[in-house]
């Protein structure tokens, strides 16, 4: 067996040896092909272990109903709910009750601190790829917010003003955003200037006032 198999294979067996009752019936029924591919496919690929990674993972909702979330990741203080939905019967004749219902849950979980984001079973087996880079960008975040210093927390914040305002940027934006003066926002812009992750470019009929655009390899440290 690979080293996937083997890890996946205790994993399993260390949380089927923890549960009894529903929620071990719920692991043994709901572990099924979908969601083995996910971890085989997008999970195993980017972290090679399930450290704080639980299967079925027991929440309860804004009714106080029992839900199995696929996956959760637990680490410190962060939750994340990780779901693979498949295009099957169950989605394809939801009813309206139903559907709003899964909207309320992942509300009210986002309300409770747990992040939900979900994968197509689609794309978990055919673009892998694509679930992956989108996952890595969501753990990035979710781990530099574990412990973050603050410059990091406003070079991230500085990026992601400037992915939402697709344009340039000058100095005096962004000291307004993060509430900074102007002369600490232009030595954080030529910092990253030097990085590599920002690049210069000249604004105005003169050319001389100058504006910043993201490189793309600020893109990649940051969410990639």
């Amino acid at each position: 067996m690979s080293d996937f198999e083997t890890e996946h294979a205790k994993w399993l067996n260390h949380h089927l040896d923890r549960r009894t009752g529903e929620r071990r019936l719920r692991l043994e029924m709901g572990h099924a092909h979908a969601e083995k591919l996910f971890l085989k496919n997008v999970w195993w690929p980017i972290r090679g272990n399930f450290d704080d990674l639980h299967p079925e993972y027991e929440v309860l909702d804004w009714r106080r109903r029992p839900y199995f979330a696929d996956f959760m990741w637990t680490p410190g203080l962060v939750r994340l709910n990780l779901e693979v939905k498949g295009w099957g019967p169950h989605v394809r004749d939801a009813d309206r009750r139903s559907y709003s219902d899964e909207l309320n849950r992942e509300t009210f979980m986002y309300g409770m601190g747990i992040h939900t984001i979900s994968f197509a079973y689609h794309d978990v087996e055919n673009r892998p790829d694509v679930c992956r880079q989108l996952l890595r960008m969501v753990l990035n975040n979710l781990e530099a917010a574990k412990s973050p210093s603050h410059a990091v927390l406003l070079e991230k914040e500085l990026v992601k003003l400037m992915v939402f305002q697709a344009a340039p940027i000058r100095p005096a934006e962004i000291a307004k955003h993060l509430d900074i003066d102007r002369r600490t926002a232009i030595k954080m812009l030529r910092t990253l200037c030097d990085k590599g992750w920002l690049k210069p470019v000249a604004r105005g009929n003169s050319g001389r006032q100058m504006a910043y655009e993201l490189d793309r390899r600020a893109l990649e440290f940051f969410f990639f």
